[in-house]
């Protein structure tokens, strides 16, 4: 199988990283293709340009290798912080440079945009893992859990994928070295059940 594995963290000693680093070893000996890209480390420029809305934009070679890699995908791990409730901003930008008309999804001919988008993506399943320091009670009583909403419905859902979960590590700043590496675990247990 191919998988693209997105890790957006800046921290190369983050937990982020040790998580990507676990997913990395688990998928490779298990013997699949992997499109792996540590968005801070390339310095992927997250800011869209109104010249690459449009569906038939010409753009830059290494976006087109991105959309290339995604168009053949047929799993997807995205790995990230929670922060203010959301992705970080490299990581949504790789989302709206990525996830374009033509790759991800399309419209009907005709539709101008306003109707119900056609799912393109090959792959049937997806995993988020995130990380975090805000109790679940909190996160689930004050903010609803915005990113399980996001990345399920708002991007994997509305682009076919079907088979989709989030796991989510809390409260980093406080972990010890034990739960991390029982964290560790379950990634790897869940990344083998998936792929």
């Amino acid at each position: 199988m191919n998988i693209s594995v997105i890790l957006g963290h800046p921290n190369t000693m983050s937990f982020n990283h040790a998580i990507a680093r676990t997913a990395l070893d688990i998928l490779r000996s298990r013997g699949h293709t992997i499109f792996f890209h540590d968005l801070y480390a390339e310095g992927f420029d997250p800011n869209l340009p109104y010249s690459e809305i449009e569906a038939n934009a010409d753009l830059p070679v290494y976006i087109r290798v991105y959309c290339e890699e995604v168009k053949v995908s047929n799993g997807f791990i995205i790995i990230h912080p929670n922060w203010w409730s959301q992705p970080p901003a490299v990581v949504k930008g790789w989302i709206d440079r990525v996830f374009r008309p033509g790759v991800a999804y399309n419209f009907l001919e005709g539709d101008k945009g306003e109707g119900i988008p056609i799912s393109l993506l090959k792959a049937e399943s997806a995993i988020v893992f995130n990380t975090s320091n805000t109790p679940a009670e909190r996160e689930i009583k004050v903010f609803g859990d915005p990113l399980e909403t996001l990345w399920k419905n708002c991007i994997f859902g509305l682009c076919g994928v079907k088979r989709f979960v989030r796991k989510k590590y809390r409260i980093i700043v406080t972990s010890t070295l034990q739960q991390r590496k029982t964290w560790l675990k379950d990634v790897e247990q869940t990344i083998m059940d998936f792929y």
